[in-house]
């Protein structure tokens, strides 16, 4: 938008290449309000990545080994979660050194929650992401255990979020989770479609709307990849956009169907 009203100023004010100067102020004056205070610097957005990348492998093996043991199955989610990463052999190596690092018992993991706050802390986005990614993590096994639970809450509360914060978003996930590899035949479909958009069945169809919204600009790709994270872990981020469309559509079906047969 402001690409446009930048040409449009350049070319009244300065003629012909003014239109150059204006769309390029323009430019950044877009990137700045899509992406945030870094987003206009291409050596801040890959330091962003870097950082966030090494933030997730760490707290993964913090988390995984929260409840006195790494269980094969996060092993194995760590496992897929390089290999849709499309991780080179020596980038394989490091994600497995930086998880090892976490899972030490002697390892405190708040230098790397500081290097992330200052880092990428900025953005919202980003915070929730990290969030999203380890609540994945944890119920690589179908479930969260106290100590996985205890220790979401502690890295969620240094990341700023409130409980009542943390429990919306971690409910709006496991819900979205009801709904990936179609699971949403279940007999509480319905119930927790409305959980995974962070609404009720008493909200309206514009409170139902704007939080569907909401979570799909969250998990926009472009907004996330200009925000730092790093475009092999968008995949993440698309699947949980799908699950989030899968249980609007079931929402917006079911009140269409009720208006019909009022």
């Amino acid at each position: 938008m402001f690409r446009l009203l930048g040409a449009l100023a350049g070319f009244f004010l300065l003629g012909f290449w003014g239109i150059f100067l204006g769309y390029f102020i323009g430019s950044f004056i877009d990137r700045f309000r899509a992406f945030g205070p870094g987003g206009m610097n291409p050596f801040n957005a890959a330091r962003r990545q870097s950082v966030f990348l090494e933030t997730v492998f760490i707290l993964m093996g913090k988390l995984a080994k929260a409840d006195g043991r790494v269980s094969e199955t996060e092993v194995s989610h760590v496992e897929q979660f390089m290999q849709k990463l499309r991780m080179t052999r020596d980038h394989r190596l490091k994600a497995i050194t930086l998880f090892k690092q976490g899972a030490s018992s002697d390892y405190d993991i708040q230098p790397q929650l500081d290097v992330f706050l200052k880092t990428c802390g900025y953005s919202p986005n980003l915070r929730q992401m990290l969030l999203v990614y380890l609540i994945i993590m944890g119920l690589s096994d179908g479930h969260l255990n106290s100590a996985e639970e205890e220790l979401l809450r502690a890295i969620a509360g240094r990341l700023g979020y409130h409980q009542a914060a943390f429990d919306q978003l971690l409910g709006m996930i496991i819900n979205q989770a009801h709904f990936a590899g179609g699971q949403s035949t279940s007999a509480n479909a319905l119930e927790d479609a409305y959980k995974a958009l962070g609404v009720s069945k008493d909200s309206t169809d514009q409170e139902v709307k704007h939080a569907y919204r909401k979570l799909m600009s969250q998990y926009h790709p472009d907004k996330l990849m200009g925000q730092g994270v790093p475009e092999e872990m968008i995949a993440v981020a698309t699947e949980q956009a799908k699950e989030v469309q899968t249980a609007y559509d079931l929402i917006k079906k079911n009140r269409e169907q009720n208006r019909t047969t009022a």
